[in-house]
């Protein structure tokens, strides 16, 4: 990667930070020594705890209120906080939302909320991050997809079709952006042990447990270190790829 100019601090900015897979994210990513940007709405303790946990380890962050559905906001906040203030090294759009239910019965309110979030916001995010990398002429960008996006999953037409709409995000903007040394890629866990994977019945659990062929749920470390590696210099030459953390569930 390009060298960074010296007067700008190194930063990643990771949308939904808070908890789970994007908590895990930032504490890897301020482990790797650069700079932790972290968004939340409603969590605001958990994520001024977050960002203390890296800042307590000798690394640098910070956590910010911001609703990534909403196209305003996110301009302004790439305006006041990242333009000409950082280095904007990586962007990870993680923040996502669920409103499960049948097809037949599903609303078209839960419908518009789990699109406007999952696959709006992450556009809106990318469009304002790639502003500022293509001057910089540098930049990873990784969004968070979803086996679900991958394969479908019954009650979660909504979700799915969210994230296989941010897959095709992903391998569009890999093309459009590659010329300017920005990498755009993403990771799809699989069944990751969170809080929203808590609230599965056990049969359920059990049932895709038995799917797997490595016989265990994935950890929010196992995404953590994907994220890590595709932000690295490690990982210049890979753009538009999907990255499963899956445990062989889908191949």
């Amino acid at each position: 990667m390009s060298e960074a100019p010296a007067t700008l601090t190194a930063t990643a900015l990771i949308t939904g930070g808070s908890r789970g897979i994007g908590k895990g994210i930032a504490l890897a990513l301020g482990q790797a020594g650069l700079q932790v940007y972290l968004t939340y709405v409603s969590k605001a303790a958990e994520a001024e705890a977050v960002a203390a946990e890296i800042r307590s380890k000798g690394g640098l962050a910070s956590a910010f209120g911001l609703d990534v559905g909403d196209s305003s906001a996110v301009a302004d906040f790439f305006q006041s906080e990242i333009k000409d203030k950082v280095l904007l090294k990586a962007l990870i759009n993680n923040a996502g939302i669920t409103k499960d239910g049948l097809i037949l019965r599903m609303k078209d309110e839960d419908w518009d909320k789990v699109l406007g979030i999952n696959l709006r916001g992450p556009f809106i995010c990318l469009r304002e991050a790639a502003k500022i990398m293509t001057r910089q002429r540098l930049g990873r960008i990784v969004n968070i997809v979803s086996i679900a996006g991958q394969m479908g999953n019954p009650g979660q037409a909504n979700y799915s079709a969210a994230k296989s709409g941010l897959i095709g995000l992903t391998k569009s903007a890999a093309k459009e952006l590659a010329s300017r040394n920005i990498t755009v890629n993403a990771v799809a866990p699989g069944f990751i042990v969170t809080d929203m994977t808590d609230k599965l019945d056990a049969a359920t659990r059990d049932l895709y447990l038995t799917q797997i062929p490595l016989k265990r749920f994935g950890t929010v470390d196992d995404v953590a270190s994907a994220v890590s590696f595709l932000v690295s210099d490690s990982a210049a030459y890979i753009t538009g790829q999907v990255l499963a953390v899956n445990g062989g569930l889908y191949c």
